[in-house]
């Protein structure tokens, strides 16, 4: 059990553009998209596309 009720640590997936160069293929883990997207920003700089997702979110019904 979280006792700290921070959420746990999820999977997110995804890719980034880099200029004109081929996507790169992403696998983060983070406690949300908005930690998971600021992870990538940190690492690969601002100003890319960026697309990212839970696999576990997408595969629910809607």
């Amino acid at each position: 059990m979280n006792a700290d009720k921070t959420p746990p640590l999820r999977e997110y997936v995804g890719f980034i553009w880099i200029e004109d160069k081929p996507g790169i293929r992403l696998r983060v883990l983070a406690r949300s998209l908005d930690e998971a997207r600021t992870g990538v920003i940190e690492e690969y700089g601002d100003g890319h596309v960026i697309s990212i997702w839970s696999e576990e979110d997408a595969s629910k019904a809607r």
